[in-house]
């Protein structure tokens, strides 16, 4: 059977490097299915969930990113991400602690920048949120 190589990596490290049968992420205009010998891509990513169906036991890897960029080869899928969190890494306590002070924020913007800033992080904090519910679901 035919896999792909798939790189997910931040700033701070790499957070997963093996083979892979599928992956599905947050593309920038919907979510993204990726398989052996797509064609040649690169997009922007919207935080969410990267979901990796492992090669060597078929177990399903999951990996919260805060956006960043999708580089994808027929035999490569490479995510740069602005942050990632493995899966089970994630806490959702700190994440709603985190959305609760983005829209506090948003409520007390003095600027249109302030505003854009605090409303930027409110949303990766419900995607963070959204995405842990649905790893936790399986």
């Amino acid at each position: 059977m035919a896999t792909l190589h798939v790189d997910v990596v931040s700033a701070e490290e790499s957070i997963f490097s093996g083979e892979a049968k599928f992956v599905a992420l947050p593309g920038e205009m919907g979510e993204l299915g990726i398989y052996p010998r797509h064609a040649p891509l690169i997009t922007r990513i919207k935080p969410g969930a990267v979901r990796i169906l492992r090669a060597d036991n078929d177990e399903e890897e999951f990996v919260f990113v805060a956006g960043g960029i999708l580089e994808i080869q027929p035999g490569s899928v490479t995510v740069l991400a602005d942050t990632a969190i493995r899966g089970h890494d994630l806490d959702e306590a700190k994440a709603n602690e985190a959305k609760q002070a983005a829209e506090e924020a948003m409520k007390n913007a003095k600027s249109d920048i302030d505003f854009a800033k605090a409303q930027g992080e409110f949303a990766a904090m419900a995607a963070q949120i959204a995405a842990l519910r649905k790893y936790r679901k399986k």
